[in-house]
């Protein structure tokens, strides 16, 4: 799927990024100075395929094992690295019993090197391919912390253990709200295995990449094993209602949720005189959806009154669709400081391609961020510029002048010639 927008839609995106003030918010939930230890667990696909002579004049399996002992060996101090297989140890033709073929090589933890590199070199390639089982058990070695989490599949086709549809289980694990990311590698892949592992990755915002050399694989897995470690706000799960009155009252942080196909959902957040109100909603569409869609993000009153509100729409050309208000509540001429309950309505108009399930809902991400309002609200509302509308008129009507005086002067100059 294309992945870039159309020069309209990235103007819109600017203008949607200026109204909500760009950054993340600057009291985020999660304290990244005392991050939980990052889990990874590198999913690694054993059946038989993977004895392929196709990457660099090597198996497929063989270019896996160099890149994870190069993997190991860079691994950051800190991060719990676990090693599971799919397909490694079942070599007979029952499809029940080979698609219960995953285990776990390596347990999650702090990592032994020398530990982990030996269960490596044991791996040959032997069975079936029970993809959305490994994906299941991968996720529950994962539990428990509140650190990163991101599974790293590496796999050279499809799954064979059909209904269990792998990318339905991704989403499973995403509709839990568990804060788990799924990155997939293909190995060489086919359309199908391409569609397939792209959705997995989708499902839960993780990346899909196609690698046909040895050194692709191990920078690329090298990479996604490094970005656990990096700090993150860790996301709280949050469920908006159908109306304000019974909604969730958020503070300043990132939440995340999900909304049905064309379903309304509200939060509440208080404002006190003096602060600014920014907000910014993006809605994933993590799944087949027909073209022409939209999201609209409002700011309204307890009372129903609109006070501001941010839209955008897409055309099929992106899988996520952002918009962001901005709401500065002006001082008090009294002494009230009572805050304001501003309602927060998100929107979509997303509409499901045939046979695709909506259940469950598109995922969503909301940032709310309460800050000391910077500046008057008439600065505000000139997107972020403030009294830098000055210097722009400014300038326009320097070029104005400039451009009559040019004029001036060539009409001059042709009729001398003219004359001459």
């Amino acid at each position: 799927m294309i992945r870039t927008h159309r020069p309209a839609a990235g103007v819109c995106a600017l203008l949607a990024a200026l109204a909500a003030g760009i950054a993340f918010p600057g009291h985020a939930v999660a304290d990244e100075t005392e991050q939980a230890a990052p889990k990874v667990e590198l999913v690694l696909d054993v059946s038989g395929s993977m004895r392929t002579a196709d990457i660099d004049g090597g198996t497929r399996m063989a270019a896996a094992k160099q890149a994870f002992n190069e993997v190991l060996d860079a691994t950051p101090e800190g991060v719990q690295l676990g090693i599971r297989t799919l397909g490694a140890n079942y070599r007979g033709n029952d499809r029940k019993e080979g698609c219960k073929d995953t285990a776990q090589l390596y347990p999650v933890g702090t990592l032994d090197r020398t530990e982990a590199k030996t269960a490596v070199a044991t791996l040959s390639p032997t069975g079936w391919t029970p993809i959305g089982p490994a994906l299941l058990k991968a996720a529950d070695d994962l539990q428990g912390g509140d650190g990163t989490r991101r599974i790293v599949l590496i796999s050279d086709g499809e799954d064979t253990c059909q209904p269990l549809d792998p990318c339905e289980v991704a989403r499973e694990i995403a509709a839990k709200g568990v804060g788990l990311t799924i990155d997939t590698l293909g190995l060489v892949p086919d359309a199908k295995t391409r569609d397939q592992l792209s959705c997995i990755a989708d499902a839960t915002g993780g990346t899909y990449t196609s690698v046909q050399h040895k050194e692709e694989l191990t920078d690329r897995v090298g990479q996604l094993v490094d970005r656990a470690a990096d700090p993150v706000v860790t996301p709280v799960a949050t469920e908006g209602t159908d109306q304000c009155s019974s909604a969730p009252a958020l503070k300043s942080g990132l939440y995340t949720d999900r909304e049905e196909f064309g379903q309304e959902r509200w939060y509440k957040v208080d404002v006190n005189p003096g602060q600014e109100l920014r907000a910014s909603v993006s809605v994933a569409a993590d799944r087949a959806v027909n073209p022409d869609y939209g999201v609209l993000l409002r700011a309204v009153t307890v009372h129903g009154r609109e006070i501001v509100r941010g839209e955008a729409s897409g055309t099929g050309r992106t899988d996520v669709i952002s918009t962001g208000l901005r709401y500065p509540k002006a001082e008090s001429d009294d002494e009230d400081t009572t805050p304001e309950t501003v309602c927060l309505q998100v929107t979509n108009s997303f509409s499901a391609a045939g046979g695709v399930k909506t259940s469950p809902g598109l995922p969503v991400e909301l940032t709310v961020d309460v800050v000391d309002s910077p500046s008057k609200a008439s600065d505000v509302a000139s997107f972020g510029l403030g009294r830098g509308w000055w210097l722009l008129g400014a300038l326009v009507l320097t070029g104005f002048l400039a451009g009559l005086v040019w004029g001036w002067v060539s009409r001059w100059r042709v009729a001398v010639w003219r004359t001459n």
